[in-house]
């Protein structure tokens, strides 16, 4: 099966993508997707050696990876994978509170969905769903050369 041509299941998608995360950021990092929707993506990402900062904690730019790659599924899952790619265009993030270890899990919505862009919030939280940060990512739907 194809990218192309996959359900529209969010948790058969997932699989699929975590099934190709090994030579990416995702494998790198740990991250993990759990759920992949038009509507929503979740993954998580484990707060450890790769994942922190020289102090210890969870570095800020673990976090807007896993937030910048849930965004980018979810914006690829939004576009005609035939002809266009999404990647990201532009993020930010705020980050509220210092991890140690653990998993962070990240949560990704659209709130803009147009033709040629997309804006996506992703809330990350610690296992008591305490808030660890919150970021928004800007998506661009980019034409495939060979299409």
């Amino acid at each position: 099966m194809s990218f192309s041509d996959f359900p529209d299941d969010p948790i058969l998608v997932a699989k699929m993508i975590n099934s190709r995360r090994d030579d990416n950021m995702l494998g790198a990092l740990g991250i993990e997707v759990i759920e992949a929707g038009k509507d929503k993506v979740v993954g998580t990402m484990p707060v450890g050696p790769k994942t922190r900062q020289p102090e210890g904690f969870l570095h800020g730019g673990a976090s807007v990876t896993l937030a910048e790659a849930l965004a980018s599924i979810g914006g690829w899952l939004n576009v005609n994978r035939e002809t266009h790619s999404a990647m990201g265009l532009e993020i930010n993030a705020n980050h509220l509170r210092p991890k140690r270890d653990g998993v962070v899990t990240g949560e990704a919505v659209p709130l803009h969905r147009g033709r040629n862009t997309q804006v996506w919030e992703i809330k990350i939280y610690d296992e008591e769903r305490k808030l660890i940060c919150i970021s928004r990512c800007t998506v661009a739907a980019v034409e495939r050369k060979n299409s």
